[in-house]
């Protein structure tokens, strides 16, 4: 038996209906495998083993093609000696086959599979006017028990952040960001030597003092573009990127089409400047519209999938923002609820990192999604 994976030539066929189910396949996370070189009773198991994945079959005694689901993929590959046990050059190809589909980010020394499981990014503000916690966390014991609840509640990044950028936000100096970040980057390393820190922050001289204390991510509103001395620091660096699309200064005809363009471009240029694109992860920028937690902000929760053609993992960070407020009439404490709902719905459609005030609420909800999504019943 063989297996090839046929996803890319949809693309080479000018019909519409071609082109508008590779446009589904990328955005749905699927794939098309052909399968050949069979006998009677293997297309009969094949087609068995297709249809328990849930899989779209078309089947006859040459080929058999099947459109799957990523996820579904991942289940063909772990059973497949189960149901074919002695088709092990098949399983080879698979596993060939899957791995193309996995999407890394490479952090300093932390390389994150984010197609096995979504990260979760806990947020530790160390802020007085962070729209959500700011000025809770004082004293240095504060902020590290904090920090130790995050990461016993399963916290894979811990983000301190000393410069909000809240819609109206009031900017600080470097030195004040700094004063506000160093010490507690210092202490957390010391206390928590295994944390992945990140910190959220757009200023140079801030990310040149953090890359030299070792941080492993930088993420930044103003995307690594603004001023040509972060491309260099970045890439002499290990660390991992975030970089965001911010559409506060314009509105757009197409939305959509424009972030596309953005993202295209920013990976493109990030790339140039010698920024290995694994290191690359992106964010849409929800609460950074024009209108503060207007039209554009609902766009964007609605078509993350869009994005999924670039292959790298896309932020989301929704956790209890005002558009909660404004639409629910629900106070930042009572967010959490409807925070969950955003979140799950944008992590079904490709969402991978998931910046969050409320760490063990947001950890059982991704061993739910993980397990619903990988609930397929293979009968042996």
């Amino acid at each position: 038996m063989w297996v090839q994976d046929i996803t890319s030539t949809l693309w080479q066929t000018p019909d519409f209906a071609s082109q508008a189910l590779s446009h589904q396949v990328q955005r749905q996370q699927q794939l098309v495998l052909r399968f050949s070189d069979y006998n009677r009773e293997q297309q009969v198991q094949l087609t068995q083993f297709c249809h328990q994945l849930d899989g779209v079959v078309q089947a006859s005694p040459a080929q058999l093609t099947v459109l799957l689901s990523q996820a579904a993929g991942r289940q063909m590959l772990k059973n497949w000696s189960l149901v074919f046990q002695h088709q092990a050059p098949v399983q080879i190809q698979l596993n060939q086959i899957m791995k193309q589909y996995d999407v890394y980010w490479q952090a300093g020394d932390h390389r994150f599979n984010l197609t096995e499981k979504p990260l979760i990014y806990g947020i530790m503000n160390i802020t007085p006017d962070s729209f959500f916690d700011g000025g809770q966390y004082k004293t240095m014991d504060d902020v590290l028990n904090h920090v130790g609840d995050m990461l016993d509640a399963g916290a894979d990044v811990i983000e301190v952040n000393g410069q909000t950028t809240r819609p109206g936000f009031t900017e600080v100096t470097s030195e004040v960001e700094l004063e506000r970040t160093l010490p507690y980057i210092k202490a957390i390393k010391k206390r928590f030597p295994q944390a992945v820190l990140a910190i959220d922050t757009y200023k140079y001289p801030v990310m040149q003092a953090v890359v030299k204390e070792g941080i492993s991510i930088i993420n930044d509103v103003n995307a690594f573009t603004d001023d040509p001395r972060k491309l260099k620091l970045m890439a002499d660096s290990r660390v991992g990127l975030l970089t965001m699309h911010s559409s506060r200064e314009e509105e757009y005809v197409d939305l959509t089409g424009s972030m596309k363009q953005f993202f295209e471009q920013n990976i493109a240029d990030l790339t140039s400047a010698g920024i290995d694109i694994e290191r690359i992860a992106l964010d849409q920028g929800i609460g950074y519209s024009k209108v503060a937690h207007g039209e554009q902000d609902y766009v964007m929760m609605r078509n993350i999938d869009e994005f999924n053609y670039l292959q790298r993992p896309m932020m989301v960070a929704i956790s209890r923002k005002g558009y909660l407020g404004l639409l629910l009439g629900l106070k930042k404490e009572d967010r959490l609820p409807m925070t969950l709902v955003t979140e799950a719905a944008m992590m079904l459609k490709g969402g991978r990192i998931i910046r969050v005030h409320d760490v063990a609420e947001t950890q059982q909800m991704v061993t739910l999604l993980g397990r619903i999504e990988n609930g397929y019943w293979v009968a042996r």
